[in-house]
């Protein structure tokens, strides 16, 4: 809403910005239909490297240039951290689970990032906040007891 009274400028680069933070979102939301529809099921190995390479050949060749110094150990422990292990785990659990839990736990991202913000940057919870994270939440766990139900 407040959006409409700002300047075009500032309206046009709000537009934008918010576009691009729903596109991150949006692609993770990608990730369970393309792994159980296009990719060859119980590989999840294969569904990271397809996942993580083209991206990083892109990076690589966007920037043209290789990390220096220390950057080199750092960029091997993200790598192995990010791709080696959370790549994978993803996508197992991707062949694995149910589309229902997987959307459910898609339900607790905002959940943990309110509490990291509250535990760990000490920030306070506005009405809105609170309101949002008990529908989060109750929305949660009915949706695990319907789905254990049936």
């Amino acid at each position: 809403m407040t959006a409409l009274a700002l300047p075009r400028s500032l309206r046009t680069r709000y537009t934008t910005d918010l576009a691009l933070a729903a596109l991150a979102p949006t692609s993770w939301g990608t990730t369970y239909v393309v792994t159980t529809t296009l990719l060859p099921a119980g590989r999840p190995l294969l569904a990271a490297t397809l996942r993580a390479l083209p991206a990083g050949l892109i990076l690589l060749a966007v920037t043209r240039r290789l990390p220096r110094g220390e950057w080199w150990w750092k960029s091997i422990v993200l790598g192995m951290l990010n791709f080696g292990a959370f790549f994978p785990l993803i996508f197992f659990a991707a062949y694995r689970l149910p589309a229902t839990s997987v959307s459910l736990l898609g339900l607790t991202n905002p959940m943990v990032a309110t509490m990291a913000g509250l535990l760990i940057l000490g920030q306070t919870l506005t009405p809105w906040q609170l309101a949002g994270f008990t529908i989060a939440l109750g929305a949660l766990v009915a949706g695990q007891t319907f789905n254990r139900t049936r």
